[in-house]
């Protein structure tokens, strides 16, 4: 390495990106700051239901990682390896070429990936929303599978393509079901052999309500509007089996589908087991400093760490975009402060409350404890993640007023094939 300090972060997700953009501001002067992402892009990830529904475009939720962080250098690829004794970071660019760096100071920031379960059929046949691709892909299904079974003349078959299932009442499963009536009744609108015919959604959880982690009274408000919507919420019930022709149900029910969303919930991702680094329910161990204990050059934050809550002693802190974005700016500053910029100092925040955008003028909210439902909350919500977007805000908020006013476009883009978005983040696409 040379004679100035090199800080190497892996992943430009939320934690990475603002330990980023706290390392430009608070770093020695002369610090090499290099980036390690697979995308030359932030993504967004809160607004990719409105992608998959069509109102928002895709490029909104995916903000220029070289235009946010100028004084950042970007390496893209995938970090592969981490070998601790040499301090140096083995990734792949995404022409397959092998590359190591370097660091004197490194930040993992990896993120999460799908959490599969093991359930027959699923990983083969289920749709998982991670991604600006997944999300794309899963907006042209749903298109196709509408504008398909308008062209049969089987009833059966018809049906089953205008049925949907939703696997997860989380944030982002109760997102995509509470935007899918909408976006299918728009695709259907114009197609006259679909006059009549139902369309099916279908919102699954194993837990006794939506949204369990919010308020009850949010929990309520999310739930009838979704039934309002006509989706069929099923709660204490999951997949048992996934077929090509359908999921069979918990409590015994075949429902004829060739559409499964799985919104079930993350893990860390895989590159946590190939640090060699301890790990507690693999997520890579952390002080309160988000400092690897033995290893004060290495830190972690996000949703690939295992973070002390000191507001809950004995827990750790939740996988969400907000702890994330929180403990990224805090690593970036304890790392200035290991090379002698700045203090150290601990992880410790109060959930400020969540936002969950229900599609239109609907959401769900409680800010700082405050529970909020319909336009109130819709204002909130969209006006937070106006002020979490680190760029494209503009653009999104013109996004929403033409999509307010012309609606949707539903068309298909064909840019992203099944066999780009495995479900199964260990199976490698074709």
């Amino acid at each position: 390495m040379g004679t100035a300090n090199r800080i190497v972060i892996v992943g430009g997700g939320f934690a990475g990106f603002h330990a980023a953009k706290a390392l430009e501001r608070a770093a020695p002067p002369g610090t090499e700051l290099v980036l390690v992402n697979k995308t030359d892009y932030f993504h967004y990830l809160p607004l990719l239901p409105q992608v998959a529904a069509a109102s928002l475009d895709p490029r909104r939720v995916a903000v220029s990682l070289t235009k946010t962080l100028p004084g950042v250098r970007l390496a893209l690829g995938t970090a592969d390896k981490l070998a601790v004794d040499r301090r140096e970071v083995t990734y792949t660019d995404p022409e397959g070429g092998s590359h190591v760096v370097g660091y004197d100071r490194l930040i993992l920031a990896a993120g999460s990936v799908n959490k599969l379960l093991p359930i027959p059929g699923v990983g083969a046949h289920a749709h998982g929303f991670r991604s600006i691709g997944e999300a794309l892909y899963l907006r042209d299904h749903v298109i196709r599978q509408i504008e398909l079974a308008g062209a049969t003349d089987d009833p059966g078959l018809r049906a089953a393509r205008c049925t949907f299932v939703v696997v997860g009442a989380g944030y982002t499963g109760t997102e995509v079901a509470a935007q899918g009536p909408p976006f299918t009744a728009a695709v259907a609108r114009h197609n006259k052999a679909l006059r009549g015919q139902k369309i099916r959604w279908l919102l699954l959880d194993v837990a006794p309500k939506v949204l369990p982690e919010l308020d009850p009274r949010l929990s309520r408000a999310a739930d009838e509007l979704l039934r309002k919507r006509g989706v069929e919420v099923l709660t204490g019930t999951s997949v048992e089996e996934a077929t090509a022709e359908g999921v069979r149900l918990t409590n015994g029910e075949f429902v004829p589908t060739r559409t499964l969303v799985w919104c079930v919930g993350v893990r860390p991702d895989p590159l946590t087991d190939a640090t060699g680094l301890p790990t507690e329910r693999g997520r890579i161990i952390v002080d309160a400093t988000l400092a690897v204990p033995g290893h004060p050059e290495i830190f972690a934050c996000g949703d690939c760490a295992a973070v002390p809550d000191l507001t809950r002693p004995g827990e750790l802190t939740a996988m969400t975009a907000q702890h994330a974005m929180r403990q990224g700016k805090l690593a970036g500053k304890n790392v200035a402060a290991s090379l002698g910029h700045g203090r150290m100092a601990q992880y410790k925040h109060h959930d400020l409350g969540f936002v969950v955008d229900l599609g239109g003028l609907d959401a769900a909210a409680n800010p700082l404890g405050v529970a909020l439902s319909g336009l109130p909350a819709a204002l909130v919500t969209r006006g937070y993640h106006l002020m979490a977007m680190p760029g494209n805000r503009v653009r999104t908020l013109i996004d929403w007023a033409v999509d307010a006013v012309f609606g949707r476009q539903t068309v298909q883009l064909g840019l992203v094939r099944g066999d780009d978005v495995p479900l199964d983040t260990d199976r490698p696409a074709s």
